[in-house]
């Protein structure tokens, strides 16, 4: 079978290996999506300090399971969670889960762009396979896990009763989150974007205001008109680049939070007045990736209807062409969430 492997920074290759083949307590999946995600984008730069298995978003149909399993059936709709935390170390004790040693070190083989791959037992056994409403399609399904990541950010952050937030970067995961505040009562949500194409599905959205950046004069206006010009409850710092985080802790209020969740590039520096910061009380905090609870509410909320996902969906490419799919998930003027889709779909 084929499968998208990273060979190193900048080289991505459609590699022929075995089929897999589901051990005691695992399952094999025939995949039908997968979405592109901006850390997969990062490896394939080589910028990301993690394992280079690339596809954490993917969605398919049970293709085999091994013995012992008898909650899932082949044929199941299913999403897949890459990662699992093991619930039982300190970390897991004090509900840091995705911090958890235990946690990058699960994964699915060989990733999740595979026409079939397998998932570990131990995914299996901790509620990492979800099995899809008929009423969430794949689109909807690739869109799971980014959206799974803001949801565990805003409980990591603690958003405040009718709430004031400003997202820093408006690309897919920028736009579920500002969506997410949306559905979970915010008072107003804005946005910061380059990319006029993006601005405009964020608007879509229900976002209230989605600004170039490139004005910050008008960012200004726009907080300060929200707010009183008291600044934001949360700013959420949803790019790499560490000057968004000082623009962000410029325009967050006295007491309120700054989330760095967007994944900055290996290396990166700090660049904030932290007198400045330390005489206001903003809190500096950061959210990575998201756990099996959060991304079942977020399929509730979508299969309910409280919260869109599909429309995000802007390129589709099958697997033999996964190298245009990165190629066309690297431009944001041009695309805002890229899928490859296989067999299953």
């Amino acid at each position: 079978m084929r499968y998208g492997r990273l060979d190193g920074p900048g080289s991505l290759s459609l590699a022929e290996v075995p089929s897999p083949v589901p051990g005691p307590g695992e399952i094999t999946v025939a995949l039908a999506a997968c979405g592109v995600c901006g850390t997969d984008l990062e490896k394939l730069r080589g910028n990301y300090r993690t394992a280079g298995v690339l596809g954490h978003e993917p969605v398919g149909r049970i293709a085999a399971v091994g013995t012992g399993v008898d909650r899932l059936r082949v044929g199941d709709r299913v999403f897949v969670h890459h990662h699992v935390p093991c619930y039982a170390c300190d970390v897991c004790a004090r509900g840091d889960l995705t911090f958890c040693p235990t946690y990058s070190r699960t994964n699915l083989d060989p990733g999740g762009f595979a026409e079939t791959f397998r998932v570990p037992r131990e995914n299996v056994e901790r509620g990492a396979v979800l099995l899809l409403d008929p009423g969430v399609g794949w689109d909807e399904g690739t869109l799971l896990e980014p959206a799974g990541c803001a949801l565990t950010a805003i409980r990591r952050v603690g958003l405040p009763t009718k709430a004031t937030a400003l997202v820093l970067g408006l690309g897919p995961v920028g736009i579920l989150y500002a969506r997410l505040l949306r559905a979970l009562g915010a008072a107003w949500v804005g946005g910061t974007e380059l990319s006029a194409l993006r601005r405009t599905a964020a608007e879509r959205g229900g976002i209230d205001a989605a600004l170039d950046p490139g004005s910050e004069a008008a960012v200004r206006a726009a907080v300060d008109g929200a707010t009183g010009g008291r600044g934001v409850d949360l700013a959420v710092v949803a790019t790499g680049h560490p000057s968004v985080v000082r623009a962000a802790a410029g325009l967050v209020r006295r007491g309120g939070t700054v989330n760095l969740f967007g994944l900055p590039e290996a290396g990166s520096r700090l660049d904030v007045d932290l007198q400045d910061l330390y005489l206001r009380g903003v809190r500096l905090i950061p959210s990575y990736a998201t756990t099996e609870p959060d991304i079942a509410e977020v399929h509730r909320l979508v299969a309910g209807g409280t919260l869109a996902l599909s429309d995000l969906v802007t390129h589709r490419y099958p697997l033999s062409e996964i190298r245009t799919a990165f190629a066309t998930a690297g431009r944001p003027a041009e695309a805002i969430k890229v899928v490859v889709t296989g067999p299953a779909a």
